[in-house]
């Protein structure tokens, strides 16, 4: 099995303990689902497809790529570019963000639909984010769309997490209309309750679902904090309940491992249930560290078939 994350990948400076100190680390919505892929599910081979500069750091964000038992081929190297990056400010747990990321290299990650049909087409699930979009031209973000249309039509699964940010678009309007033209392309969508609420005001997380499911998307899972996950499979409908999370210092990349785990298991067993609960207990080990990776622990790895 092979999952093909498309996106941008930022270098990240996260706080330590010390106050005033930061970590450098590398990190980014897709990026941070394929990582914990790669970590928790060594069976599925994962690749990134994305664009970085040829300086310092895009070789070592590169060389982190590669160490993480991740595939490299379909990063794109831009001459006299580099990546973006971003700044973790913590309040109690919760975070918000400071970007350097407008002249980021990966916001030309799909000017060649050449290139990005090639990666498709070495994919069994290709996953990508509202955030996917957001960094592309109009130009670009069509060409997404056609390798995507070509993927699915070809039997290829197409993976989606809405993850709005309105910030990064010119207009809501725009944001939501791209956003629902993305998951009718997709198969499995990954929405955040919490987000669909604010922007496309949906009363509870069965709302969510319903509207998503009302557009043909077969497989959805509508994320909701300490509230019961919504799912759809197969005709079926239904909720897994969450178990509080604890020790929380960091909820950065916490929607992300849950990603990971219900794309597991999704692949390996077509059990969406089993990849939820896996996807819960991921997101709980990573929200008591700071930072978007974390080191798992391997015992929690997605069961396999």
């Amino acid at each position: 099995m092979h999952v093909l994350a498309i996106g941008e990948c930022m270098a990240e400076l996260a706080p330590t303990k010390q106050d005033g100190e930061f970590k450098l680390g590398f990190a980014g919505d897709t990026f941070n689902t394929a990582w914990y892929l790669a970590r928790t599910a060594p069976d599925i081979e994962v690749s990134y497809l994305t664009a970085v500069g040829d300086d310092a750091i895009s070789q070592k964000m590169r060389t982190f790529m590669k160490g993480s038992r991740i595939n490299d081929a379909h990063v794109q190297v831009i001459a006299g570019e580099s990546v973006g990056l971003y700044l973790i400010h913590l309040n109690n747990g919760e975070r918000s963000f400071s970007y350097w990321r407008s002249n980021a290299a990966a916001r030309r990650l799909a000017v060649d639909p050449v290139a990005l049909e090639r990666a498709m087409d070495e994919a069994d699930l290709i996953y990508f984010s509202g955030i996917t979009l957001a960094i592309l031209d109009p130009k670009s973000r069509e060409n997404l769309f056609n390798a995507l249309r070509h993927a699915r039509a070809s039997g290829k699964t197409v993976a989606f997490d809405t993850n709005l940010r309105p910030r990064l678009w010119p207009t809501v309007k725009e944001m939501k209309a791209t956003i629902m033209q993305a998951a009718v392309l997709s198969n499995i969508v990954l929405p955040s309750y919490d987000d669909e609420a604010a922007w496309f005001g949906d009363s509870n997380a069965r709302a969510t679902r319903d509207r998503y499911a009302k557009i043909g998307v077969a497989q959805i899972v509508v994320k909701d904090g300490a509230k019961p996950v919504v799912y759809q499979q197969a005709g079926k409908r239904g909720e897994v309940i969450v178990e509080p999370a604890t020790d929380v210092v960091d909820t950065t990349a916490a929607g992300d491992s849950f990603n990971a785990g219900v794309l597991a298991g999704i692949l390996r067993q077509n059990d969406i249930v089993a990849g939820i609960k896996q996807g819960c207990r991921l997101a709980g080990q990573v929200v008591r560290f700071t930072g978007a990776l974390i080191p798992v622990d391997l015992d929690q790895k997605v069961a396999r078939s």
